[in-house]
């Protein structure tokens, strides 16, 4: 396979980051062994939970948690109701990375503090205004020091994990949290990719997989298809609000007869559930309150769950045109609430395929970013393909925007397309680089012009001109132009990736999203323009030509419909320009076919005569 390698990065370790909802690893891998790193007490797990103290630096992790629990406790057993300004922790701000005030309305809601009114999400914990951004740099930063404290070495680059179905805005975000934290993001790696990564079932080369990823606070799903050692992820599905921390609040409430506060019950939900991983009855005792549990009372309980992360899988493999004869290779458990028995089994028995459990579904994810960073520092050989963060294109008559190579298309990547002349006798062509995803050039990131020249003198429309853009593996963009009759070529080197920042592309993306109608609108309507201006060029020439097949009147009558038409070329109305070039085309037809009849007849008269003899 091809192996693509980061360029100009200096020779130093690079780690493999898991940054998840509720907890989050980083590994690092050599020679294909994977070490995850620990806290003092040794735990590989590190809750993605931020405690934010007047006066104090951040803390992250397991005291963190412990806080938030109390913070719970408080509010519950009404000692202190925590108002939305004096709560100190916050977890699960992967949820609100990349997302606008309206996008987490429903979080706002669900947790007790709360968004400021800005037009970047703000929260205010622990007297702090905070964004999403910040708060996950801080969790970084912590994963950054467990590392550099284990290998007694700074750690500069990373590779780290996100969901399938993160657009360019959250990963993105995931970027600029990197780069506060000290960390150079070498690539962004699909979660279920990272997972496929672990097992090594890229050296099986081909094949169907799903991947069944159940944290405790989401599930996502995503069916990935391996052709040739490549991994590619065909579809992907889930729910942000679907994780073992449902489970655990079904089984509290299943609790409430044996008494306790909410806080208590959870934790001991919590526990009761890991113990039936292993064995059939459980119990344990939280605040002097004994709570047990059964596989036969879990069961219900845990079913409405399952069965709502079925219908996502047939979701996503009906969206992936996986049928029933298709054969899936195998399902891929990610995540701490699939080592519920009940879930592997019924998983695997509805789609009928084996479940792959050999890893611990904490740490899947976590090794395999780190396997493939490692790949990227020449150490592997499995292949990760970049993405084109904004679509490519070229300027067109009537100052548009024509794409030739779409955004988050995988490079290296090679696309031609053919043009041609707009004018009779045009000699040379002017090459429009553009960046972006709007309609109009003026509204597009200019990258670079050339000018292709020679250019046989043609009819317009006549000459053939190809061309070609290819991004390689290091993101470095050649445009290249050549006509076709004579074989002369231009071509010109740019570098559409460096030099815009996250902040920018994002700018771009969210102007392109809210323009979107208006942007297809005016697109309309100046290739409306466009055409009608090219009718009217085609009949003022064919009247200076032929206006001997007419009589004066008639001359005269059809330069008075192209007046018209000319003052008509502003009219902002689509439909009515239409029907303004439809009737041009009308009153030119009777010419158009006298002017026909004239090339017939020359050319008959202009043929050889034939010999009978």
């Amino acid at each position: 396979m091809l192996q693509i390698t980061e360029p100009n990065q200096k020779s130093t370790k690079v780690v493999g980051i898991d940054l998840g909802t509720t907890h989050s690893l980083i590994a690092y891998a050599n020679n294909n062994e994977v070490t995850i790193f620990t806290n003092d007490d040794g735990e590989k797990l590190l809750p993605s939970t931020v405690l934010y103290e007047p006066n104090s630096a951040p803390v992250v992790g397991k005291k963190a948690l412990r806080e938030q629990r109390k913070e719970d406790e408080e509010d519950n057993s009404g000692i202190r109701k925590h108002s939305a300004r004096d709560r100190n922790t916050i977890s699960s701000i992967k949820r609100l990375m990349g997302r606008g005030i309206k996008d987490v309305e429903k979080y706002a809601r669900h947790e007790t503090y709360r968004l400021l009114d800005k037009d970047d999400i703000v929260l205010r914990i622990g007297g702090r205004e905070l964004t999403p951004v910040e708060i996950s740099a801080d969790i970084l930063k912590e994963l950054k020091n467990r590392a550099e404290k284990s290998l007694n070495e700074k750690i500069e680059n990373a590779v780290i994990t996100i969901p399938a179905y993160f657009n360019d805005a959250q990963r993105n975000a995931t970027k600029v949290a990197a780069r506060l934290a000290g960390l150079n993001v070498l690539r962004l790696l699909s979660e279920p990719t990272a997972a496929a990564l672990a097992y090594g079932l890229e050296k099986e080369k081909q094949g169907t997989y799903l991947v069944y990823d159940m944290g405790g606070g989401t599930f996502d799903v995503s069916l990935l298809k391996l052709h040739d050692g490549i991994f590619q992820v065909i579809a992907t599905g889930g729910d942000t609000w679907l994780g073992g921390d449902d489970i655990d609040k079904l089984i509290a409430e299943y609790l409430d007869n044996h008494g306790g506060l909410w806080p208590a019950r959870i934790q001991a939900a919590r526990k009761l559930k890991e113990q039936l991983s292993t064995s059939t009855k459980s119990k344990v005792i939280t605040d002097n309150t004994i709570y047990s549990l059964t596989t036969e009372e879990l069961i219900p309980l845990v079913m409405p769950i399952i069965e709502k992360t079925i219908q996502t899988v047939k979701d996503v493999l009906l969206e992936g045109n996986i049928t029933k004869n298709d054969k899936i290779n195998g399902i891929i458990m990610v995540g701490g609430s699939t080592k519920m028995p009940l879930i592997r089994e019924k998983i695997g028995e509805i789609f009928n395929a084996p479940v792959i459990t050999d890893l611990n579904p904490d740490e899947i994810v976590a090794r395999g970013a780190a396997l493939q960073a490692a790949s990227l520092m020449g150490d592997g050989d499995s292949l990760l393909l970049d993405v084109t963060p904004l679509s490519l294109g070229i300027e067109t008559a009537g100052n548009l925007v024509e794409k030739i190579i779409p955004r988050n298309s995988s490079i290296p990547i090679s696309q031609a397309q053919e043009f041609t002349t707009f004018k009779d006798g045009q000699t040379a062509m002017d090459i429009h680089i553009l960046q972006g995803e709007r309609e109009s050039v003026e509204d597009c990131r200019s990258l670079a012009k050339f000018r292709l020249k020679d250019i046989p003198p043609m009819p317009a429309g006549k000459a053939k001109i190809t061309v070609n853009y290819t991004i390689d593996a290091d993101g470095l963009l050649t445009v290249s132009a050549k006509e076709d009759t004579t074989g002369i070529n231009q071509q010109i080197e740019v570098n559409p990736t460096y030099g815009l920042e996250e902040d920018k592309i994002i700018g771009m993306l969210k102007a392109s999203f809210e323009n979107a109608g208006a942007d297809v609108k005016t697109r309309s309507l100046k290739e409306v323009q466009l055409e009608l201006t090219n009718l009217i060029s085609a009949c003022k020439k064919a009247l200076q030509i032929d206006s001997n097949l007419l009589s004066d009147e008639e001359v005269s009558s059809l330069y008075n419909v192209i007046e018209q038409a000319e003052k008509e070329l502003s009219n902002p109305n689509i439909e009515e320009l239409r029907d303004i070039t439809n009737s041009l085309d009308d009153s030119f037809a009777p010419f158009a076919e006298k002017r026909m009849n004239k090339s017939l007849e020359e050319s008959i008269v202009g043929l050889p005569a034939a010999n009978f003899e």
